[in-house]
Order: C-alpha cells, then structure tokens, then sequence
C-alpha cells in the first residue's frame, strides 16, 4: 500500500482550518495509541498491513475519527 503522509497531512489541514499541525499530531498519536491497543480500525485495512500512526491520519483524512477538544485561543 503506498500512501503519501504529506498529501494527506495537507488534505486534513486543509478541511479544518482551525487545526494546526500539531494539534493534528497530538490526535494523530491518540488514534495511533487506540489503534495499537485493539481498537478496531474505521477502513477496512489490517493494523498488521499499515503502521498505527499512517492508519491513524487516514481514519482523520477521511472523516471517520473526528478532532475535538482543542480550544481556540483567538
């Protein structure tokens, strides 16, 4: 499977302006983690197939996981 992290680092940015790179980094860890202990995965692709981080952000890129819980400080 080969998928470009930056296409969709940059899909995800783009849908949610509001988002910031590292708060995407900090939900990107937090989905990985579930991932990594069982939680079943949103698309139809094995854990064992793709690491729990590339998971993570295409779950994120999709829609399927959703961000919340970061406050605008504007």
């Amino acid at each position: 499977m080969n998928i470009k992290i930056e296409e969709l680092t940059a899909k995800v940015l783009e849908s949610n302006p509001e988002l910031d790179r590292y708060q995407l980094a900090i939900a990107v860890a937090e989905r990985a983690d579930e991932l990594s202990n069982g939680s079943p995965s949103k698309l139809s692709v094995s854990i064992k197939e793709v690491k729990p981080t590339d998971l993570a952000l295409m779950e994120i890129a999709e829609g399927l996981v959703t961000i919340k819980g970061f406050v605008d400080n504007k």
